[in-house]
């Protein structure tokens, strides 16, 4: 396993192009596009106030850059870099921006969610949606890009309304979960008076459904019928487990039954920290990986096929952000130290990262191809370029910071 030179980066901005041939990187105002092979720096565009958000479009020929604070949109071409389009939300102010999956729209959500701009670069016509649902999740597309899927929140209450995005008109209104013709193919509750959903994925097929609730469950559902395939319970935990104090720390199999180090939380704030906060299905929708806020330390990876738990991986330190590679059933995983770790059904690894100082990782972000991957920390980044399976193939054991 060989690593780049660490470079410079602002606020976690740095992503691949769709097309993997291209990666791009914020430093304050600044962004470089650099060449994903070779990392020779190609394009250097330098924007009005600092980046905030960092987007390309789909067919990896533009980059959108979101100054927030001065709500603006500012899109680069790699084609033709001497082009460039300056979006001016004025006083509506700006909190999100995104493409569309055709690349040629632009979708500003202005302050307060007041409305969803949605801006033309090919005939710089202007639409606008009302009512978007101030939420973390309130937008989605369909693969074809045909279809837009919007939270709405009016007259008190929550809506999910389908737009069509060749005209951004209305096509059904008020749905759980439809088809394009308008079939209502299945509903789910998680609830009827308590917290419900948290989380949600698809599987890569768009065949099936996982669906994390507060309660810590995970429903595993076919699409188109409404009765769930099974449910993915988390044991209860046993006790709190303290932190290891040794300075060596590995990767060990547990004799079950196993304690997991468990958080408490506050029952007087909102949004507390229990239930299943991130959820993941492997390329080959044989795998689940999932973390339960309640057990910040642990990601479990569950059988698909046989519906019941196939490995859990508990870290010293909270789990900042999972991602499966995309070509492969292989997991990379971050806490926020100086290293990674990866598990494939060979087992697991963990590498630290080298350079000088404290490289603490907060994000990670794979290579199209599945064989590189970018490690985020708060002020740099570098590249992770993986050989085929390599260590993969060691049964737990390898040094780490698990157990």
């Amino acid at each position: 396993m060989n690593f780049s030179e660490v470079f410079k980066l602002s606020s976690l901005l740095c992503k691949f192009s769709p097309d993997g041939k291209y990666l791009a990187s914020c430093i304050q105002y600044r962004l470089v596009v650099r060449d994903a092979s070779t990392l020779q720096i190609l394009q250097l565009y330098t924007c009005l106030d600092q980046i905030q958000h960092l987007e390309w479009s789909a067919d990896s020929l533009f980059i959108l850059c979101a100054l927030y604070k001065r709500g603006l949109v500012q899109v680069w071409s790699l084609e033709q870099p001497e082009w460039h389009c300056k979006i001016d939300e004025g006083s509506a102010g700006l909190v999100a921006s995104c493409w569309s999956p055709d690349g040629r729209h632009i979708l500003n959500t202005t302050e307060f969610h007041l409305r969803i701009t949605v801006w033309s670069l090919c005939t710089k016509s202007v639409s606008y949606i009302k009512y978007p649902k101030a939420c973390q999740q309130g937008i989605t597309f369909t693969r074809d890009g045909r279809y837009l899927a919007l939270a709405e929140r009016r007259d008190c209450r929550d809506y999910v309304s389908i737009f069509v995005c060749s005209d951004w008109q209305l096509l059904r209104y008020k749905v759980l979960l439809y088809s394009l013709d308008g079939r209502l193919l299945s509903a789910f509750c998680a609830y009827e008076w308590s917290l419900g959903i948290k989380s949600v994925a698809w599987s890569p097929s768009s065949q099936f459904l996982a669906i994390g609730s507060y309660d810590g469950k995970v429903v595993y559902k076919e699409a188109e019928k409404s009765p769930p395939l099974g449910h993915l319970a988390f044991p209860p935990p046993r006790a709190v487990a303290g932190p290891l104090t040794s300075s060596e720390s590995k990767y060990e199999i547990a004799s079950m039954p196993v304690s997991l180090q468990t958080l408490k939380p506050a029952a007087d704030r909102a949004n507390p920290r229990i239930g299943v906060g991130a959820l993941a299905f492997s390329p080959d929708n044989y795998f689940l990986a999932t973390r339960n806020d309640s057990v910040p330390n642990a990601v479990w990876i569950w059988d698909i096929r046989k519906l019941r738990p196939l490995a859990v991986l508990e870290q010293l330190c909270a789990v900042r952000a999972f991602q499966w590679g995309p070509q492969q059933p292989r997991l990379a995983i971050c806490t926020g130290g100086s290293k990674v770790y990866l598990w494939s059904p060979a087992g697991c690894v963990s590498v630290q990262v080298p350079g000088e100082g404290d490289f603490q990782v907060l994000s990670l972000c794979w290579h199209p191809s599945g064989d590189s991957l970018a490690l985020l920390s708060k002020d740099h980044f570098c590249l992770c370029f993986l050989e085929m399976e390599e260590g993969m193939r060691t049964a737990f054991g390898q040094r780490g910071d698990c157990t």
